[in-house]
C-alpha cells in the first residue's frame, strides 16, 4: 500500500516561497506508470492541479502557476518536492500530494492514493 505523506511550515509570510515536501513509502516515485502530483483546495473551493512529475523526471504544471511553481525530486529518499514564489494570502490552501494515472486530475477519484493533506496560511 503506497502512502504519502506532507511536510512543510503551516505559516508563509507573503512575498516569500512556499516549500513543501512528500515522502512517499510502499511504493518508489520512480514507478513508471504514475503522476506524483501536488493538488491544493483553498477554503470554500474546488481542487486545483498544480504540477506533476514523472517517474522519469519530467515535470508538467498548470498554465495558472508555471511562473511560480517549481516540483522536484530526490530519488534517494522518495520523496518529491513543491516550491511556490511569491506567495499571497490567495495562496491560502490545504495541499495535498498524490498519485494518480491521469495528469490534471481535478477530482479525487483520479487519483489512487493521496496524502493526508497540510494546511498552509500566507499571512504576514
Amino acid at each position: 500500500q503506497v502512502q504519502l505523506q506532507e511536510s512543510g511550515p503551516g505559516l508563509v509570510k507573503p512575498s516569500q516561497t512556499l516549500s513543501l515536501t512528500c515522502t512517499v513509502s510502499g511504493g518508489s516515485i520512480t514507478t513508471n506508470y504514475y503522476y506524483w502530483s501536488w493538488i491544493r483546495q483553498p477554503p470554500g473551493k474546488g481542487l486545483e492541479w498544480m504540477g506533476a512529475i514523472t517517474s522519469s523526471g519530467s515535470t508538467y504544471y498548470s498554465p495558472s502557476l508555471k511562473s511560480r511553481t517549481s516540483i522536484s525530486r530526490d530519488t534517494s529518499k522518495n520523496q518529491f518536492t513543491l516550491q511556490l514564489s511569491s506567495v499571497t494570502p490567495e495562496d491560502t490552501a490545504v495541499y495535498y500530494c498524490a498519485a494518480g494515472r491521469r495528469l490534471q486530475g481535478s477530482r479525487w477519484s483520479d487519483y489512487d492514493y493521496r496524502g493526508q493533506g497540510t494546511q498552509v496560511t500566507v499571512s504576514s
